[in-house]
């Protein structure tokens, strides 16, 4: 059994532990109720857009644009969406793994990170890199995602990518969050037009001016829709991690607190039984 000092030493070590863990908690609380209300606002007119441009463009007849057709690039740019904090459970690493595990070779893929801890993750499993944007999941506003917007994009004009992707954390409610993973480019085009309804969309202006002002939009949108419920989701999984966590210490004081209970016991009794047996001796 450990000495008495051990368990003294360990038990005050945990109870400090458990404050720092209580307090991220209270904070994560405070953080997720403002992250939940935006990703709540915004979900609804993001989950529209997405809809209403598909079924738009699958209404429109074929259209020759550059943003809807694959071009010659094998290469796939992956926006990778994660936290630059840990202590957040299986947050981070479930998105990693969401894409590692997806079936694509590691030599096709371009990772543009949107958080830290998914970039260092790539990085040490030598993917290639693309433009850092860690720094935007900290307070996201819809510039930082027009500009993610236009970079990708401009990579995907110029054919350095073929394809644009979107992996990041769904916010369900407060305790589920869904690892998503999400083809943004080319747009996948359904002919949605029934037999009583063949006419073919008409643009104004023309269809080529049309795209062009569209799909920029539909791609920012989408992005800052998806960072503001990776926040929310972070936000709550680092909840539920610091609750488990203080969950977790404050039966592992009762463990020590018992512990040392029985080890003061035995030294009182064995304390005792010197005393007995010396008092014996001298009598």
């Amino acid at each position: 059994m450990a000495s008495m000092r051990d368990i003294k030493r360990r038990k005050g070590s945990v109870q400090s532990t458990q404050q720092i863990t209580k307090a991220m908690k209270l904070v994560s609380t405070v953080k997720l109720q403002r992250a939940k209300g935006r990703a709540e606002k915004s979900k609804n007119y993001f989950t529209c857009m997405y809809d209403t441009v598909v079924s738009m463009l699958s209404k429109a007849g074929d259209l020759n644009h550059p943003f809807l057709k694959q071009n010659s690039s094998p290469k796939k740019a992956v926006i990778v969406i994660t936290a630059n904090r840990g202590l957040a459970g299986g947050y981070n690493s479930n998105i990693v793994k969401l894409v590692r595990d997806n079936g694509w070779n590691k030599e096709d893929l371009i990772i543009y990170p949107i958080g830290s801890k998914g970039r260092d993750a790539f990085v040490r499993m030598g993917y290639e890199m693309g433009d850092d944007f860690s720094s935007a999941i900290e307070e996201p506003i819809y510039i930082d995602a027009m500009n993610i917007s236009k970079k990708i994009l401009s990579d995907f004009s110029s054919g350095k990518v073929g394809e644009i992707h979107i992996a990041y954390t769904g916010f369900k409610n407060t305790v589920t969050h869904v690892p998503t993973l999400l083809k943004l480019l080319p747009i996948k085009i359904e002919d949605e037009r029934d037999a009583q309804d063949k006419a073919v969309l008409d643009f104004e202006p023309e269809a080529g001016e049309a795209i062009d002002l569209i799909i920029p939009k539909y791609i920012t949108s989408l992005i800052y829709g998806a960072m503001i419920e990776a926040v929310a989701s972070e936000n709550g999984a680092r909840m539920q991690a610091m609750d488990s966590a203080t969950s977790n210490a404050e039966e592992m004081i009762e463990k020590l607190s018992l512990l040392y209970n029985r080890a003061r016991q035995s030294s009182i009794t064995q304390e005792l039984t010197e005393i007995i047996a010396g008092a014996e001796a001298i009598s």
